[in-house]
């Protein structure tokens, strides 16, 4: 008997696009042989829908019309399944769900909002759990966590949007006098490189300031290393076992990797000491479609460093799934430190496990059965204490209902 498989893209975020490419990607690589796809589009207005046309990028052109003739769907726990129930008309139910694969990104779906509502209705789901999610979101306690394990990370400055923009000449004197200029500004929890920049004088950090306020309340400002190799490494796994993919470089065509630079070029050159740029039909290629030299042009010893320090944030945060780990190493000083890790990454990093001779689809069938496995250790937890409590329980200092005392 097939599993089902409710694939889950979109979201209430600014990385909502880049959801949708990595979700059909995902949508199409599971195994027909195995699972029954089911995919689950999230409007940007929170709402859910299913049907055939959301398989298809092409429906995607006209959003609009596409929900014009879409099925609204809610999830519901009923008779110990997860159902997809119909919103309209007699509210049936469409089918039950055995396991979610959320293929989210940025907030609301990534940050453990969504995994959250899925522990409440007990449908298994891949990926990382609420806590390790929510950690992996944001920058500012994802780096307080590593900096506790030893995982190797630059210091940042946490800023705030009321305390900035209550004394913006004040916080720029501080970012000034604490890493000098120029300074990387980034929101502490969005991906995709949005609302990231270089400072290099006072009026470009206030600017670069500014410009991530747009998408977020909170922002990290951060050393800027100038002779800056990045490198990403995806970890497959939980804490009973993970592998790390082998390394990429991602080239970009400034200082900094950008929305475009990620999403939006495709390269098919090739690469120093022999590696190959990956190559794919741009956007719609997600993650796929960034030039890149993988394997990374590192030697053996830096290349193990950077799968073990990947495995290390990994299991840091708790992770369980699949994640990719970007890491910058300093020219100058040889130094390897991480940036940041991603729970949900653009494309699930499928290419990196592909160089490594592992199928999107068997990358997707561990992913799956470490969603059972999980789920099946939590069920094994006591949730409950019986007690005599509630029958003798009051609550002083309340009136109860038409006006008895308790």
């Amino acid at each position: 008997m097939k599993i089902t498989v409710g694939v889950f893209f979109g979201g209430c975020s600014v990385e909502h696009e880049v959801s949708v490419i990595s979700g059909l990607q995902a949508f199409a690589a599971l195994d027909r042989e195995k699972y029954l796809p089911v995919p689950v589009y999230q409007a940007k207005d929170g709402s859910f829908y299913t049907g055939e046309a959301f398989g298809n990028i092409e429906s995607y052109r006209d959003t609009n019309a596409l929900l014009k003739k879409a099925t609204q769907v809610q999830l519901v726990r009923e008779k110990g399944k997860v159902w997809l129930k119909k919103l309209s008309g007699f509210n049936k139910n469409l089918c039950a769900l055995d396991v979610a694969l959320p293929v989210y990104h940025g907030t609301g779906g990534e940050d453990g909002c969504f995994q959250g509502m899925l522990e409440q209705l007990k449908l298994p789901y891949a990926g990382c759990s609420v806590t390790a999610s929510a950690l992996g979101m944001d920058k500012y306690l994802m780096k307080g966590a590593f900096a506790l394990a030893g995982v190797p990370c630059l210091d940042s400055l946490k800023i705030s949007r009321s305390r900035y923009f209550s004394d913006p000449d004040g916080v720029c004197s501080r970012v000034e006098g604490r890493f000098g200029l120029p300074v990387i500004v980034k929101p502490c929890n969005l991906g995709s490189s949005v609302g990231i920049g270089k400072a290099k004088s006072i009026d470009s950090l206030k600017e670069k300031l500014e410009d991530a306020f747009l998408y977020t309340d909170n922002v990290l400002c951060e050393k800027c290393i100038e002779n800056l190799t990045e490198i990403n490494c995806s970890v497959l796994g939980d804490s009973d076992e993970m592998v790390a993919s082998v390394c990429e470089q991602p080239l970009g065509a400034g200082e900094i990797l950008s929305y475009a630079d990620k999403y939006q070029k495709g390269g098919g050159s090739k690469g120093t000491k022999g590696a190959k740029t990956a190559s794919a039909k741009g956007a719609e290629s997600g993650m796929a479609s960034l030039s890149r030299l993988v394997p990374a042009p590192l030697d053996e010893d830096m290349t193990k460093k950077v799968q073990e320090t990947a495995k290390a944030a990994f299991e840091t945060i708790g992770g369980e799934g699949i994640a990719r780990i970007d890491l910058m190493i300093d020219g100058d000083s040889g130094e390897l430190y991480v940036n940041e890790i991603n729970t949900l990454p653009g494309s699930l990093s499928f290419y990196l496990w592909e160089a490594a001779g592992v199928s999107f689809s068997e990358v997707l069938d561990r992913l799956i059965s470490l969603a059972f496995k999980r789920q099946r250790r939590r069920d094994a937890l006591t949730v409950s204490f019986d007690s005599n409590l509630l029958q003798t329980a009051a609550i002083g200092g309340t009136k109860g209902a038409k006006g008895a005392k308790s």
